[in-house]
């Protein structure tokens, strides 16, 4: 008899814990499910049959006027932007990049608009000059690139094949000349420098030197065989820095790049006529 009783006192506490923490949990559930906000796409529903939506704030860039950065051997510019409170495509606009947004290391980049200085506001965040938003746009289209008037550098042609391709102003794919040869073929430096770039690790361009010429030129080599110079060396114009190959293109060829403040130009512009 002892143990009979026994026995329904211990289904009894089973039952009344079972009871307690199916309560439990169907007070968390409901508790979770008054409130729910979705960011954009249809609303959700409340355990009342209301429903509330919110839509998540459009990122906005924040300039820092007068600043610039340098770029750092394998950084991207999504990680400058990143690192710096700005939208990539602002940045990129800003410093007249096209897709897909190559920079080198020792590119120096501005973390704010063109002109340098804060637009003046007027009422209801517009700018006093144009009527516009005084906040940049992250569609703001690339500004077209202008090859400078003058350079002090002393171009050399890299190679001595045949153009078989043109720099191409806007076009990502088309950012230098490309110059024909064979495998092997002597690939030089276009003018003197010091090599801040040596290696693959550059989407597209294969084996890849680059050479900074001043504050403001950089010249680029690619789809190399070899690269025959390390980063940190100085280099003669004239001088064989790699041999030209096929990495990361179809053909043997050098691809041959001039930069004035990152932004690439026409290399036929500044080199001698032949």
């Amino acid at each position: 008899m002892s143990m009979r009783m026994d026995l329904t006192v211990s289904l009894k506490q089973r039952a009344a814990r079972s009871a307690l923490v199916a309560s439990a949990i169907a007070l968390l559930v409901a508790g979770c499910s008054t409130t729910v906000t979705r960011t954009g796409g249809a609303p959700g529903r409340g355990s009342a049959g209301t429903s509330s939506a919110s839509s998540a704030p459009r990122p906005v860039s924040k300039p820092k006027y007068g600043q610039s950065a340098t770029v750092q051997r394998g950084q991207t510019l999504y990680r400058i932007a990143s690192d710096n409170g700005i939208i990539v495509s602002d940045l990129a606009a800003w410093n007249g990049l096209a897709p897909p947004y190559t920079i080198y290391p020792g590119q120096s980049l501005k973390l704010y608009p063109p002109g340098g200085a804060r637009p003046a506001a007027g009422p209801g965040g517009t700018t006093i000059a144009t009527g516009r938003p005084a906040t940049p746009s992250s569609s703001t289209a690339p500004a077209p690139v202008v090859a400078p008037i003058k350079s002090d550098i002393k171009w050399r042609w890299p190679a001595d094949g045949q153009v078989v391709g043109r720099f191409v102003n806007g076009d990502a794919a088309n950012q230098g000349v490309d110059i024909a040869g064979n495998g092997g073929d002597a690939v030089r430096a276009s003018a003197d420098g010091v090599v801040v770039y040596s290696g693959a690790g550059l989407v597209g361009y294969g084996e890849l030197i680059i050479v900074k010429h001043s504050e403001a030129w950089l010249s680029a080599y690619g789809h190399n065989r070899k690269r025959l110079v390390n980063e940190g060396q100085n280099v003669k114009g004239g001088q064989q820095i790699a041999e030209m190959g096929r990495s990361g293109a179809s053909r043997d060829m050098l691809h041959f790049e001039i930069r004035y403040n990152g932004k690439p130009v026409d290399p036929q512009s500044y080199l001698p006529a032949r």
